[in-house]
């Protein structure tokens, strides 16, 4: 199968778990789904034991680029990037969560220009997730899948955060900007080359990301998370990972 739809039918895949994921009424109310946690904790399995294993070996692309460069600061600290990615996803929700407006139910969702900064934020983070799905063409079918199955289920996670800060405007624009950015993530890697080190860069944003849009969900005390179903998820994903 040519390489092409090697990565176009996972980028498939990720647009119907944005588009048809709301369907899934087994994922909704308190408290938290049992689901929902296991998917959260296998994402947090697959940054902890694939992607920060790739970002060691991509950290010599980084020293050798950071010192061409004179970015000093990236020469042994590549990991800043993933704390970038967790405290700027931190900051975003933070920010969702204080301009909400009061009251439960429909009525208690975000102004549209929070709307709009959360959905920009959400979409590059999308985009760099279709980007980097393309850059594992050359890798197994197994190790795709892999990283699919993680980034689905993060997805679904993600999902519910935010239709839970938007309500409707989410469910009729936001998850379709979601399908439309992991598209043109992926058509720029189709058609852009980036360095070794720009894409280890990215991975590390990425891994930073997920670590924080899983435990932002999981943590909260009003979540009434399943802390065995998370702790299931995580443990079954890293054996596989760490067996095949």
């Amino acid at each position: 199968m040519p390489n092409f739809f090697i990565t176009l039918l996972p980028l498939l895949g990720f647009m119907v778990v944005h588009l048809l994921g709301y369907r899934l009424k087994f994922l909704e109310g308190m408290p938290r789904s049992i689901w929902l946690s296991g998917a959260g904790g296998v994402s947090v399995a697959y940054v902890f034991l694939h992607l920060f294993p790739e970002l060691q070996e991509g950290q010599a692309h980084v020293e050798k680029a950071a010192r061409g460069q004179g970015l000093f600061f990236l020469e042994h600290h590549m990991y800043v990037m993933a704390l970038v990615g967790l405290v700027l996803f931190y900051g975003i929700e933070r920010l969702a969560i204080n301009t909400r407006r009061g009251g439960k139910g429909a009525g208690d969702e975000t102004p549209v220009s929070v709307f709009w900064v959360h959905m920009g934020s959400f979409a590059l983070y999308n985009a760099l997730i279709g980007y980097l799905l393309h850059k594992r063409e050359e890798e197994s079918a197994q190790e795709i899948l892999f990283y699919w199955v993680a980034m689905a289920l993060h997805f679904l996670v993600n999902d519910f955060g935010l239709r839970e800060h938007h309500k409707e405007r989410y469910q009729k624009l936001g998850r379709w900007l979601l399908v439309a950015a992991l598209a043109l993530g992926w058509g720029i890697g189709l058609l852009v080359e980036v360095s070794a080190a720009a894409t280890a860069l990215l991975l590390a944003f990425l891994a930073g990301g997920v670590i924080l849009n899983v435990l932002k969900e999981e943590l909260p005390e009003e979540r009434e998370s399943r802390f065995s179903a998370f702790l299931v998820g995580t443990a079954v994903y890293a054996a596989l990972l760490l067996l095949l």
